[in-house]
């Protein structure tokens, strides 16, 4: 898993609340556990006026111009604004994998639905959770100023404006920690193997029938 220190991106605004996984990756594109090539289908039945499926040629669809992420102010954009309860639905962690395939890092929001939430930890995205005022002032900002930025400082714990003012935001330390240093759960567990190869000898020497057959 990518790092994540601090990042200064463009935001693009996701104005409507109960942004559900299904509208983020739909169904259909499940098929693969790659945790790659989702960006395309991002947001896939908002994003074109066609349907989509697995294998198309993207590069012949038509865009959405009505989209926020087809207007030329969000191309690039690295963190998402969104609303209440924003990954609501399933628990599908390709939604988390289209986020990041498309290129972002951050999402701002004054609610995530539980799963989601801690699937993008897991994934190397950055939830924010503050509160429905300050969403709404970054949401006329972004809206009234092209090519908004903002700083995101995660060892800080802050967030800058072009203003220089800045908002503090909550995290839980031990994902933090695990962000930092790029660890998801696989890493986590990588960081025991010492210990996990001295368990298993120690086993296979205390109870050798486990072991028969079993390859080396």
């Amino acid at each position: 898993m990518e790092k994540f220190i601090s990042l200064t991106g463009i935001v693009a605004p996701m104005d409507r609340p109960n942004v559900d996984t299904d509208a983020i990756i739909p169904k259909q594109f499940l098929k693969s556990i790659s945790r790659s090539g989702f960006g395309p289908n991002l947001f896939d039945e908002w994003r074109y006026l066609d349907h989509g499926e697995p294998g198309m040629d993207h590069s012949g669809r038509t865009l959405n111009p009505e989209f926020v992420l087809n207007q030329e102010r969000y191309q690039g954009a690295s963190i998402l604004l969104g609303r209440e309860n924003f990954g609501c639905g399933s628990s599908r962690e390709h939604a988390v994998w289209a986020l990041l395939d498309y290129g972002f890092r951050v999402v701002i929001a004054p609610s995530f639905a539980d799963i989601f939430f801690n699937n993008c930890f897991k994934n190397g995205v950055l939830p924010i959770v503050l509160d429905s005022s300050t969403v709404s002032r970054l949401f006329t900002a972004v809206e009234t100023t092209p090519g908004y930025r903002l700083t995101v400082d995660l060892l800080a714990q802050r967030i800058t404006m072009p203003d220089k003012d800045s908002i503090a935001f909550e995290v839980d330390r031990f994902r933090k920690d695990c962000l930092m240093r790029g660890l998801d759960d696989i890493g986590l567990t990588l960081q025991h193997t010492a210990a996990i190869r001295a368990y298993e000898e120690r086993r296979r020497a205390e109870a050798p029938w486990l072991f028969t057959n079993l390859p080396e």
